[in-house]
């Protein structure tokens, strides 16, 4: 396809970064996934990151651990406020663990959540915020940490779309209590499969750990506070004090994300000079709505929405898209509300769902890639220049 929607950002690096794990026969998470993690944390200028299979894991680990937390623990009927778009693991941990979910909706131009309604959202349940990101468009997370703070609030900051991306100069996945990543193929950074959790909290970073991995007191550090040692070492080698997964990534995955990582300021830069030329062919015709940016995006994708005051056939559009070898799809997850699923979620939305609906309805989004699309975007341009209004 002339310009599709994602491709692969590995070099010979990464190959190699294999090939070195497979030769030491040692593929269950050790001493490159330790790596990886300082580096990562490092990078995010933060205390902890903790490695996962995915970013959908680590949401799930994420939110399980706040219900283990000693003081102040979430509990099943307690209400949550989201965003009415993001991708479905954003929200399926929220349903699993009996969570009440307050939906607000979005603001069209930066596809983010409305933070005008969160008053209006918080009741006397209200426990967290999940802050989204969406594709790579910092929200306002400022705003958002500041209402928590003010209200007693978790947030927990789902970043899986957006590594890379500052808002006042700090970076997106480090405002929440809990943060979370996604290192899959098309993302900013890939590992094949895997995620990431940071914190500084110390008690979430060791509930973490150990959720991670069965619930088990192994590879939790010596100075634990989650647990109390006991002196038969037989025993505790085989203990579970959690609730837990297998969510554990590979040492490939954290070989290869050793080495992504040392690429991702470039790659996102690179994506950043894409963005530009996107927005400077398209920041005038009235026709589109383009995603706004919020402080500095990192430019997962390119979205347009048809704008609604003009009666633009999507049909037509895609049928453009098709002619000029241009991959499409639906914005993230669109509008979640409008998924067969919601039947099993103990939902309400705080008011009116408008802009998600428009969204859903009238929008999709191009790939953004680690690599120059000067052609890709000129064509993406003159494909849809003959729309008529």
């Amino acid at each position: 396809m002339f310009f599709d929607l994602a491709s692969s950002s590995w070099g010979e690096e990464e190959i190699a970064a294999i090939n070195r794990v497979v030769k030491s026969g040692n593929f269950t998470m050790g001493e490159n996934v330790d790596q990886f993690e300082r580096g990562f944390a490092d990078k995010m200028a933060v205390k902890h990151a903790v490695m996962v299979s995915s970013g959908s894991t680590a949401n799930l680990v994420g939110v399980g651990s706040l219900f283990f937390k000693k003081e102040r623990p979430l509990c099943r009927g307690d209400e949550v406020i989201v965003p009415a778009i993001s991708w479905a693991t954003t929200y399926y941990p929220l349903q699993q663990y009996g969570l009440r979910l307050r939906f607000v909706d979005v603001e069209l131009e930066t596809l983010n959540m409305d933070v005008s309604q969160l008053e209006k959202a918080l009741t006397s349940r209200t426990r967290m915020v999940v802050a989204v990101s969406v594709l790579g468009n910092p929200c306002a997370l400022d705003k958002i940490r500041a209402f928590c703070d003010q209200h007693g609030l978790y947030l927990f900051e789902d970043n899986c779309e957006s590594l890379g991306a500052e808002l006042n100069g700090r970076k997106c996945g480090t405002f929440g209590h809990l943060n979370t990543f996604s290192f899959f193929f098309s993302h900013h950074i890939s590992t094949m499969e895997g995620g990431m959790i940071v914190t500084d909290d110390y008690e979430l970073y060791q509930l973490v750990k150990s959720m991670r991995a069965h619930g088990w007191i192994r590879n939790l550090p010596p100075d634990s506070t989650i647990y109390e040692k006991r002196d038969d070492d037989f025993y505790e080698a085989y203990r579970f004090i959690l609730p837990g997964y297998n969510a554990r990534p590979l040492e490939l995955s954290g070989a290869v994300g050793i080495e992504q990582l040392r690429k991702l300021d470039g790659m996102i830069d690179i994506r950043r000079k894409n963005a530009a030329l996107f927005v400077k062919l398209f920041e005038n015709d009235d026709r589109y709505i383009i995603q706004k940016e919020n402080g500095k995006s990192s430019w997962f994708s390119f979205t347009v929405i048809l704008n609604p005051k003009y009666k633009i056939d999507r049909a037509q559009v895609m049928q453009k898209l098709n002619d000029a070898d241009i991959g499409y799809r639906i914005i993230t997850g669109g509008n979640f509300l409008r998924h067969d699923v919601i039947k099993y979620f103990d939902y309400e939305c705080v008011s009116e769902i408008i802009n998600a609906n428009i969204a859903h309805d009238r929008g999709f989004f191009v790939g953004n890639h680690p690599k120059d699309l000067t052609s890709q975007i000129h064509r993406l341009r003159d494909a849809l220049s003959t729309i008529p209004k």
